[in-house]
């Protein structure tokens, strides 16, 4: 297959676009949140845990706990109990009380709404950080890379980047920066309900006809 040119690259992507909004006009953060610490929290139980289960954990804690102060101040014992059918429960409880603590004492109890100030706390990295900003904010920043949106730049060959950083910058590149957010919710969405890791619904693909990686059903599948 000859490499496709940088213009190609673009037109394709723009293309791509186009036709991930159709598909998924309602496409959104699945973390439930009605505000910033409330959708900093979830993100951050949301590592290695799926959102339908954090969802369920915090339809309880978010009646619990409403402010940095609630957490930062709430028996650690009581707080991991309340965490309990989270993955990393342990590690991830002194992470919010670490991290409301620190809101406490530098942000006056507020969440920040800096990429610097959120990466400054504890069990926050980029793209906690980006979740936030994007969702909670309103804040094109930068574009969330997990797991699904990784696979599918990949799969779709918008990068040869390996790493969520290089991933990221690549796809900057690309989409104008009032989609950055979007983007990682159309390639969600997309990977979970179409594209999924071990088995691609390649026939059924709304976007195949632009993905380099389809793979066509053999006659007798037909």
């Amino acid at each position: 297959m000859p490499t496709e040119s940088a213009t190609a690259l673009r037109h394709r992507v723009t293309t791509l676009c186009a036709k991930l909004e159709a598909t998924y006009p309602d496409a959104h953060c699945e973390l439930v949140f009605s505000n910033p610490l409330e959708l900093l929290i979830a993100t951050i139980l949301s590592a290695q845990c799926t959102d339908k289960q954090v969802n369920r954990v915090t339809a309880d804690l978010f009646q619990r706990y409403r402010s940095a102060e609630d957490y930062a101040s709430a028996p650690l014992e009581q707080l991991q109990h309340d965490l309990r059918s989270i993955g990393l429960f342990r590690n991830k409880t002194k992470n919010i009380q670490a991290c409301c603590r620190k809101i406490i004492e530098v942000h006056n109890g507020i969440v920040p709404s800096t990429m610097e100030a959120l990466v400054g706390l504890d069990g926050v990295g980029r793209k906690t950080a980006n979740v936030v900003l994007g969702n909670a904010f309103g804040l094109n920043h930068g574009i969330v890379v997990d797991t699904h949106v990784a696979r599918l730049a990949g799969r779709l060959k918008l990068t040869k980047a390996t790493t969520p950083e290089k991933i990221e910058i690549a796809l900057q590149l690309l989409v104008p920066k009032p989609q950055w957010t979007l983007l990682s919710h159309w390639l969600i969405f997309h990977g979970r309900r179409r594209c999924g890791a071990r088995s691609p619904d390649c026939a059924s693909c709304e976007i195949a006809a632009h993905c380099p990686s389809q793979v066509l059903p053999s006659p007798r599948e037909k």
